[in-house]
């Protein structure tokens, strides 16, 4: 059995459910949507560091995981949309320049290299646990704050970042750590990779 595919596949599925708990159920299925919320990032974390350990990550599998890590978490901004418009609407210019900037990361991609963005790198992820946190506060408790602040800036940060790693990687690959490996890899230069945190 491929587990990283399993948990990946997990996570695709969790999206549609997600969208229909708050769309049908509304804010008394908020503690489920969070829940779900953290299952969903735990088999994030788990299916690269399986994959890694089994000898099985792949670029395909890498791809397929990037482009569910974006309809996992959009479904949940979509979720906390339909439970909080008032809350989004009030945060609607820093959302959009977000948003925008993913836009622009895939973009660039396939300009240069016909392929969407993977890199899954060391910002992104940190990205992804504020954007736990973010969301927790949100959705569990309709405050955005410091956690939305956070997350926010974290967000800019890792699209900067994976803007950059694109722009200097010479040719497409994945799982890179930072736009300062991607530098790396341009000029030949090997480095250690960590097999919890990038392939």
């Amino acid at each position: 059995m491929n587990i990283p595919l399993a948990l990946i596949l997990f996570r695709f599925l969790l999206a549609p459910i997600i969208l229909m708990l708050a769309y049908f159920i509304g804010e008394s299925a908020k503690t489920i949507i969070v829940i779900l919320m953290y299952l969903g990032l735990i088999s994030d974390i788990l299916d690269g560091i399986i994959a890694r350990k089994q000898n099985i990550s792949s670029a395909k599998l890498r791809r397929m995981d990037s482009q569910t890590d974006m309809i996992f978490w959009l479904s949940i901004g979509f979720a906390t949309w339909i439970l909080y418009p008032t809350l989004i609407s009030e945060n609607a210019a820093v959302i959009w320049t977000i948003l925008g900037m993913e836009v622009a990361c895939y973009v660039i991609s396939f300009l240069k290299f016909k392929k969407e963005t993977c890199t899954h790198a060391f910002l992104s992820k940190l990205w992804g646990l504020t954007l736990l946190v973010a969301f927790t506060s949100l959705i569990g408790f309709n405050y955005a704050g410091i956690p939305f602040a956070l997350a926010i800036i974290m967000g800019l940060l890792s699209h900067i970042d994976r803007i950059l790693i694109t722009l200097i990687l010479p040719k497409w690959t994945h799982d890179i750590p930072s736009a300062y490996h991607a530098y790396l890899i341009r000029k030949g230069i090997d480095f250690k990779r960590n097999d919890y945190l990038n392939g």
